[in-house]
């Protein structure tokens, strides 16, 4: 009699990272030892936990208080530079009063995220309650700092969702594992990502807690876009956050094998000292949050005074085998948003592969008498943390254009005018480490970079090169896109996690900010517009027409690209164009104007990417992987 597919992936699972699941009694035992070691003390006695000053947090105080039922005020920011969204994060946590609910897809060990860590323990231990929820796929993966964490201080709680096996560290056979025994469930990935203080300000969109996100990294940062909210929707942030909290799949990280056996075979650890590799970076922004007057200049007073914000997010009951309804709302707004679009719709996603329901909707704008502009902003091969799904955006590239009547503009990866601050980060410093110990941690920095740059797709390539950013021409640091973000006629702006594909409609939880505001659409506009710039972007448009057989082409082109499979045809309907400014160019300009071919020029279907092997790759996944669409 053959074994069922789950015994087979278990013992294989087993097999391969020597772990045993713990019994109820073990888990117990464990959860017992890291309760005994947790710390009482509580360096505060104050009502507000001796929280700084915080210009940031007493928005939420202003906002709240000059609310009415009928008329609620809001105050939202717009964080597109890196470093900004780091230091107004820790401005937050050090002006916690009461709460601090952290929610993450990623959360590294690396110089920013171990600020946080640090930030998030000292808040703990001068009274304030925090909680912390990571997602098992890209979660802490050291158990020694996992297991001090969960044994830290009685204000300090950290749980693990969704953990495959019962564990918070997986190997590569877990994930082969996990493919044969439970797909669909470890498919099903918290996306949401939200920091909220004292249930009255949060900050939620792309980023996640990893050096890339803050502009801090030495080799690859993201071009991504966090929303600030003060004010009563933070309200709906708090419940959807507590529906995590208590959810089933939501764990104790004390209560995982791994992490368990750690505390039952040692007891629990201590929190290894940090080891910064840019101490000196690290060290001005803790001065610059301190500064209180700084932060009321760069944020508090830019912060735009608004109305009706909603946080619309999915609850974890998405994931069930049959959704209750109203567990899964994101998607559905946001598709209900782009259906009410008069004139615009401008969309930013890093991945361009859409859902069947959402090919459908842009299917119909197209087929209005006056359709909305559709203008969207996305990612190039040489600027994509993830050339697997990037591959398969290529593939649809006809569609978009003729079918959708899309403008696609894909961010170059080295933008001339990102909100990026280059020169930090070509500034350098010696990390206080012994030369030998150097190589070494820098040899293990790189690896864990790359296996956890991006937002991974579990799957066999989540842990391969395959998911790596694509060798380039020439070196330098790059950007790649991660924002997520839709203005409506800008009438309406929306910033959040959802990437507008099949994995965020089916897979992921994902949640969004809507500010109905015709000031903060304006902004968010501008800040989008800004990306599709030539010195920062590439348009897409039709390739010039080949003097013959362009109509066969055209022909085999269409009924290639529609093929679920064997998408062989190598003369695709589009490329990369350049802008080239001059006399008779002043401005850029729409791919269907007839002087569009006088200015600019055909720089090819992959600009800045290394002829090689990863060019075939990528006409492999183009041909053959059309099957992947749902899961990426």
């Amino acid at each position: 009699m053959t074994a069922p597919r789950w015994l087979l992936a278990t013992l294989l699972a087993l097999a391969g990272s020597g772990c045993v699941s713990l019994s109820d009694a073990q888990r117990d035992s464990a959860a017992l030892i890291a309760d005994g070691a947790r710390s009482q003390l509580v360096d505060c006695t104050r009502d507000d936990a001796c929280a700084q000053p915080s210009p940031l947090r007493k928005l939420g105080d202003r906002a709240l208080r000059e609310s009415t039922a009928e008329q609620p005020r809001h105050y939202a920011l717009i964080l597109d530079h890196g470093r900004d969204a780091l230091l107004a994060r820790i401005d937050l946590i050090r002006g916690a009063r009461r709460s601090i609910d952290l929610q993450t897809y990623i959360f590294d060990t690396d110089d920013s995220a171990r600020l946080v860590l640090d930030e998030l323990l000292a808040a703990a231990r001068r009274g304030v309650k925090v909680r912390l929820l990571v997602d098992q796929l890209s979660a802490i993966g050291d158990i020694d700092i996992l297991g001090a964490l969960a044994s830290s201080h009685r204000n300090f709680s950290l749980r693990i969702y969704n953990p495959t096996f019962g564990k918070a560290k997986l190997h590569y056979l877990d994930y082969a594992a996990s493919v044969l025994c439970c797909f669909r469930r470890f498919n099903q990935r918290m996306h949401t990502k939200l920091l909220l203080v004292d249930g009255e300000v949060g900050i939620s969109g792309g980023r996640n807690y990893q050096d890339d996100y803050y502009d801090w990294d030495a080799e690859y940062n993201f071009r991504d876009r966090d929303v600030l909210v003060a004010g009563p929707a933070a309200a709906e942030m708090q419940r959807n956050f507590d529906a995590f909290w208590e959810a089933r799949r939501s764990v104790p990280a004390e209560r995982l094998n791994d992490v368990g056996r750690r505390l039952l075979r040692e007891g629990a650890p201590q929190m290894p000292a940090a080891q910064f590799r840019r101490p000196a970076r690290v060290e001005e922004l803790k001065r610059e949050a301190a500064d209180t007057e700084l932060q009321r200049a760069r944020f508090a007073d830019q912060a735009l005074p608004v109305g009706a914000v909603q946080y619309v997010a999915d609850l974890p009951q998405k994931h069930r085998r049959k959704r209750p309804e109203r567990s899964a709302v994101a998607a559905p707004e946001l598709r209900n948003l782009i259906e009410g679009a008069q004139k615009e719709v401008l969309l930013q996603t890093p991945y361009l592969v859409f859902s069947k329901q959402a090919q459908q909707m842009f299917l119909d704008l197209r087929a209005r008498p006056s359709p909305p502009r559709v203008v969207v902003s996305t990612s190039s091969l040489a600027a994509s943390d993830n050339p697997i799904v990037y591959s398969l955006a290529f593939k649809y590239k006809r569609r978009y254009l003729r079918d959708f009547g899309f403008q696609i503009f894909e961010l170059k990866p080295f933008p001339e005018d990102a909100p990026i601050d280059y020169a930090a980060l070509l500034r350098s410093e010696a990390p206080p480490l012994a030369l030998e110990e150097e190589a070494a941690t820098a040899a293990e920095g790189k690896v864990q970079r790359e296996l956890l740059r991006g937002e991974t797709r579990p799957s066999f390539f989540g842990s391969k090169a395959a998911n790596r950013p694509i060798r380039l021409k020439r070196a330098g640091i790059r950007i790649g896109l991660h924002a997520k973000s839709l203005v409506v006629d800008e009438r309406v702006g929306v910033i959040g996690t959802d990437n507008f594909d099949p994995r965020s409609d089916n897979y992921n939880t994902e949640a969004v900010v809507i500010v109905e505001d015709a000031g903060f659409a304006r902004a968010l506009a501008a800040s989008i517009r800004r990306d599709i710039e030539p010195e920062n972007s590439w348009t897409i448009g039709p390739r010039e027409k080949p003097p013959l057989f362009s109509g066969l082409n055209y022909s085999l082109d269409k009924i290639s690209s529609a093929l679920p499979l064997f998408d062989l045809w190598p003369w695709r309907y589009s490329t990369n164009y350049e802008f080239v400014p001059g006399p008779d160019c002043p401005a850029p300009l729409p791919t269907n104007d007839p002087n569009f071919a006088r200015c600019y020029r055909d720089v090819g279907d992959f600009p800045e990417v290394k002829i090689g092997p990863k060019r075939l790759y990528v006409r492999i996944l183009t041909a053959f992987g059309a099957g992947l669409v749902p899961i990426l």
